[in-house]
């Protein structure tokens, strides 16, 4: 069993720093959430530091989540004063509704003014969220470095869109201590932890044991078992066995099983999963 996840690079402090600094230099924020875990990817650093300043909060991955979540989610964050956008910032699906806002919210700021002034946007989130696909969808080109590995976007970047909208970039960020544990499972999980520092074969159990609870059916279909096990280890030497992931002496490839597993998960390719469900928050 995985009991603690620790991971908080100097990176992670000179972020907050970064973050603390540029605070007054924006109109408002754009918070990106990755959809599968609406709860767990939301930073409560980022919320002691943001406060009350305006916000918007982009559900990213919308599309590997399931999909009546997404709208409840929505719901809710809207209900808690913040406009809330399901989006798949791979694709673009929803950035027309961000760019509407984000002009509705200009015309607001320079209602009245004889020199019209741009409006700033902060973009923050936790690492592998989606931050640098958002801004890359927003200004049109690879304006900022993507990947799937978790603290790529170095440093500040200011970016100019049409209209004179311009969005500041910071690199993700983690916090020091996770309360909860599920928080940083769900987290790794989903990628925003690094797998080098955490044992993938335990991490794939523990992702077995969250989907039997609320996806059963969807490791059925996705790899061709016909009854599932109690036991995690079970259902994960099941798996090897139906890809074929066994090594000499017909020993089970647990690492291999895991991996894919995770990659599976990751990439959507298990279904649409919302490990956090909206129960009334």
């Amino acid at each position: 069993m995985i009991e603690n996840i620790n991971w908080y690079p100097g990176h992670m402090k000179k972020t907050r720093e970064l973050i603390q600094e540029n605070l007054k230099l924006v109109d408002a924020a754009v918070e990106v959430l990755d959809a599968r875990i609406p709860v767990s990817s939301r930073n409560p650093v980022i919320d002691d530091i943001l406060k009350n300043k305006k916000r918007v909060v982009i559900l990213n991955k919308s599309d590997l989540a399931d999909d009546g979540e997404n709208k409840k989610w929505a719901e809710a964050i809207a209900k808690n004063g913040h406009a809330a956008i399901p989006m798949n910032c791979m694709t673009g699906a929803g950035i027309s509704k961000l760019f509407k806002l984000f002009y509705a919210m200009q015309v607001e700021k320079n209602s009245g003014q004889l020199r019209v002034k741009p409006l700033r946007f902060m973009i923050v989130g936790v690492p592998n969220a989606g931050k640098s696909s958002l801004i890359n969808r927003l200004v049109g080109k690879k304006s900022a470095k993507t990947g799937d590995r978790p603290g790529i976007t170095r440093g500040k970047q200011w970016l100019s869109l049409d209209g004179g909208v311009q969005l500041l970039d910071t690199p993700g960020i983690l916090w020091p201590k996770f309360e909860d544990r599920r928080t940083g499972l769900y987290l790794a999980f989903c990628g925003a932890i690094k797998d080098e520092i955490l044992d993938r074969e335990t991490l794939a159990l523990e992702l077995i044991d969250v989907l039997l609870d609320r996806y059963p059916e969807l490791i059925r279909e996705r790899y061709k078992i016909g009854t599932l096990h109690e036991s995690p280890i079970d259902n994960l030497e099941l798996i090897a066995v139906k890809r074929g992931f066994l090594m000499p002496g017909k020993r089970i490839d647990y690492e291999r099983a895991a991996r894919t597993l995770l990659d599976e998960f990751r990439s959507g390719l298990i279904g649409r999963v919302t490990l956090e469900p909206n129960d009334g928050v």
